[in-house]
């Protein structure tokens, strides 16, 4: 029987971490503290956590992590920017602008890989690209709204789009040497005073009354999902990680139909449908080798 490739299972890893991270605003919603506290606990509750698993897989991520210190870091901040803007974009504006613009990774990494990496796609992965720039427009357009009063909430979305692309970048660069255990720990690790300090400067309610959305954000959002994405990071090209990210407006959707009943209409049905044969095109399709200038 045939063993599965690595980027095979990458690639599973990876829609396995969006589908968990789809979950993240509904719990962020359930949470009694300030947006941009969830966000400090997501991170305060899963990085020990994390050190524990990531010092018994023997991946010694403080040894393995020399040389990398400034990438962990600067990866940590860009991820506290990314939560904490997110977060507060969500109340500021519509879902599902908030879930568009903060999607903005899914475009921002790929570029990425074909103007600074040099991983140009192929034909077949720029029809994927072309597909899933459709299907989003399609799955957001219905709902999805500019005004005056969404302005700041949509800045704020969008700015979270572009620090998690960021994020990814330094990631998949500690990736190269790094286990992702290690460095999504040490990562993690970063994360947690800026933004302790961004909630205690916005004077945020910070202790929650609740306990079990953090608890479930933390787990299932940073842990497996966050886990999952660093891990396919090391595998998978830019273009390939970005238009996974589609897969989450696609289950938060679903989320919003069972949980607050926000039905679907066709627009939003054909534009997951195309996501998801984007998906299949770019899986099949084969990895152009990296050129150099």
């Amino acid at each position: 029987m045939r063993r599965p490739s690595r980027e095979g299972i990458a690639f599973l890893a990876l829609l396995g971490g969006n589908l968990a991270l789809a979950f993240g605003p509904w719990f962020v919603r359930l949470a009694d503290t300030g947006p941009v506290a969830a966000g400090f606990w997501r991170i305060a509750l899963a990085t020990p956590l994390l050190l524990v698993l990531a010092q018994a897989s023997g991946g010694k991520p403080f040894t393995s992590a020399r040389g990398l210190w400034w990438v962990l870091a600067g990866s940590g901040v860009l991820f506290a920017g990314d939560l904490a803007s997110w977060h507060i974009g969500i109340h500021h504006t519509k879902l599902a602008n908030a879930t568009l613009f903060g999607n903005a990774a899914t475009f921002v990494y790929p570029l990425y890989g074909f103007l600074i990496a040099r991983m140009w796609p192929t034909r077949l992965q720029g029809v994927a690209l072309a597909l899933a720039a459709v299907g989003a427009a399609l799955l957001m357009g219905r709902s999805y709204q500019l005004a005056p009063e969404n302005l700041i909430g949509d800045l704020l979305s969008l700015l979270a789009g572009v620090l998690y692309a960021g994020y990814f970048i330094l990631m998949a660069r500690a990736r190269d040497t790094m286990a992702p255990l290690p460095a999504l720990a040490l990562s993690s690790l970063a994360a947690t005073l800026p933004l302790w300090l961004f909630a205690l400067v916005l004077g945020e309610r910070i202790m929650p009354v609740d306990w079990t959305p953090l608890i479930g954000l933390a787990l299932l959002s940073q842990v497996i999902g966050q886990g999952l994405m660093i891990y396919a990071l090391g595998a998978l090209s830019p273009l390939v990680v970005g238009l996974a990210l589609l897969t989450q407006p696609i289950v938060a959707a679903a989320i919003g139909w069972f949980a607050y009943g926000e039905r679907l209409g066709v627009a939003d049905v054909a534009g997951a449908v195309m996501i998801a044969v984007a998906l299949v095109l770019v899986r099949l399709a084969p990895e152009r080798a990296k050129l150099t200038a």
